[in-house]
Protein backbone atom coordinates (compact mmCIF):
# COMPACT_ATOMS: atom_id res chain seq x y z
CA UNK A 1 0.00 0.00 0.00
CA UNK A 2 1.26 3.48 -0.89
CA UNK A 3 2.50 5.63 1.98
CA UNK A 4 0.20 8.55 2.81
CA UNK A 5 1.75 12.00 2.80
CA UNK A 6 0.54 15.45 3.90
CA UNK A 7 2.16 18.39 2.08
CA UNK A 8 2.33 21.72 3.94
CA UNK A 9 3.50 24.89 2.18
CA UNK A 10 2.00 28.35 1.87
CA UNK A 11 2.99 28.49 -1.83
CA UNK A 12 0.60 26.55 -4.06
CA UNK A 13 3.26 25.97 -6.73
CA UNK A 14 5.60 24.44 -4.14
CA UNK A 15 2.85 22.05 -3.02
CA UNK A 16 2.24 21.17 -6.65
CA UNK A 17 5.95 20.51 -7.26
CA UNK A 18 6.24 18.21 -4.23
CA UNK A 19 2.98 16.48 -5.10
CA UNK A 20 4.21 15.76 -8.63
CA UNK A 21 7.49 14.33 -7.32
CA UNK A 22 5.67 12.15 -4.78
CA UNK A 23 2.87 10.85 -6.99
CA UNK A 24 5.36 10.08 -9.77
CA UNK A 25 7.22 7.91 -7.26
CA UNK A 26 4.19 5.98 -6.03
CA UNK A 27 3.30 7.95 -2.90
CA UNK A 28 -0.27 8.90 -2.00
CA UNK A 29 -0.73 12.61 -1.22
CA UNK A 30 -3.77 12.48 1.10
CA UNK A 31 -3.97 16.20 1.89
CA UNK A 32 -2.37 19.61 1.47
CA UNK A 33 -2.26 22.56 3.85
CA UNK A 34 -1.30 26.20 3.29
CA UNK A 35 -0.27 27.00 6.88
CA UNK A 36 0.59 25.38 10.18
CA UNK A 37 -2.93 25.61 11.61
CA UNK A 38 -4.34 23.73 8.62
CA UNK A 39 -1.47 21.25 8.88
CA UNK A 40 -2.43 20.34 12.45
CA UNK A 41 -6.09 19.83 11.46
CA UNK A 42 -5.21 17.78 8.38
CA UNK A 43 -2.81 15.67 10.44
CA UNK A 44 -5.57 14.83 12.94
CA UNK A 45 -7.96 14.05 10.11
CA UNK A 46 -5.71 11.90 7.90
CA UNK A 47 -2.96 10.54 10.17
CA UNK A 48 -0.45 10.46 7.29
CA UNK A 49 2.70 8.33 7.33
CA UNK A 50 4.77 11.44 6.68
CA UNK A 51 4.48 15.23 6.51
CA UNK A 52 6.55 17.63 4.39
CA UNK A 53 6.44 20.95 6.25
CA UNK A 54 7.53 24.38 5.09
CA UNK A 55 9.22 26.36 7.87
CA UNK A 56 8.18 29.91 6.97
CA UNK A 57 4.39 30.34 6.71
CA UNK A 58 1.76 32.88 7.79
CA UNK A 59 -0.38 32.33 10.91
CA UNK A 60 1.35 29.26 12.40
CA UNK A 61 4.89 28.58 11.20
CA UNK A 62 6.26 25.12 10.43
CA UNK A 63 8.21 24.67 13.66
CA UNK A 64 5.19 25.53 15.83
CA UNK A 65 3.02 23.17 13.76
CA UNK A 66 5.68 20.45 14.08
CA UNK A 67 5.64 20.79 17.88
CA UNK A 68 1.82 20.54 17.95
CA UNK A 69 1.79 17.49 15.65
CA UNK A 70 4.41 15.84 17.89
CA UNK A 71 2.08 16.40 20.88
CA UNK A 72 -0.77 14.68 18.99
CA UNK A 73 1.49 11.86 17.76
CA UNK A 74 4.98 11.53 19.25
CA UNK A 75 5.86 9.12 16.41
CA UNK A 76 4.93 11.58 13.65
CA UNK A 77 7.45 11.69 10.82
CA UNK A 78 7.98 15.24 9.58
CA UNK A 79 10.48 16.47 7.00
CA UNK A 80 11.03 20.23 7.02
CA UNK A 81 11.41 22.25 3.84
CA UNK A 82 13.35 25.48 3.86
CA UNK A 83 14.89 28.00 1.53
CA UNK A 84 18.62 28.58 1.51
CA UNK A 85 20.03 30.47 4.48
CA UNK A 86 17.61 29.17 7.10
CA UNK A 87 20.15 26.93 8.87
CA UNK A 88 19.28 28.21 12.35
CA UNK A 89 15.61 27.36 11.76
CA UNK A 90 16.56 23.93 10.45
CA UNK A 91 18.45 23.24 13.69
CA UNK A 92 15.39 24.37 15.70
CA UNK A 93 13.24 22.06 13.59
CA UNK A 94 15.49 19.04 14.14
CA UNK A 95 15.54 19.75 17.88
CA UNK A 96 11.72 19.94 17.81
CA UNK A 97 11.56 16.47 16.28
CA UNK A 98 11.87 16.83 12.50
CA UNK A 99 13.40 13.75 10.88
CA UNK A 100 15.16 15.51 8.00
CA UNK A 101 15.04 18.64 5.90
CA UNK A 102 14.97 19.44 2.22
CA UNK A 103 16.28 22.69 0.79
CA UNK A 104 14.32 24.66 -1.80
CA UNK A 105 14.41 24.67 -4.76
CA UNK A 106 13.62 20.98 -4.59
CA UNK A 107 15.59 18.32 -6.38
CA UNK A 108 13.33 15.33 -6.99
CA UNK A 109 15.98 12.76 -6.08
CA UNK A 110 16.77 14.52 -2.79
CA UNK A 111 13.06 14.66 -1.87
CA UNK A 112 12.61 10.94 -2.54
CA UNK A 113 15.86 10.07 -0.73
CA UNK A 114 14.75 12.00 2.40
CA UNK A 115 11.31 10.36 2.36
CA UNK A 116 12.64 6.84 1.84
CA UNK A 117 15.19 7.33 4.62
CA UNK A 118 12.55 8.70 7.01
CA UNK A 119 9.95 6.02 6.28
CA UNK A 120 12.60 3.30 6.54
Amino acid sequence: MAKKILIVDDAAFMRMMIKDILTNNGYDVVAEAADGAQAIEKYKEHRPDLVTMDITMPEVDGISALKEIKKIDPDAKVIMCSAMGQQAMVIDAIQAGAKDFIVKPFQADRVIEAIQKTLG
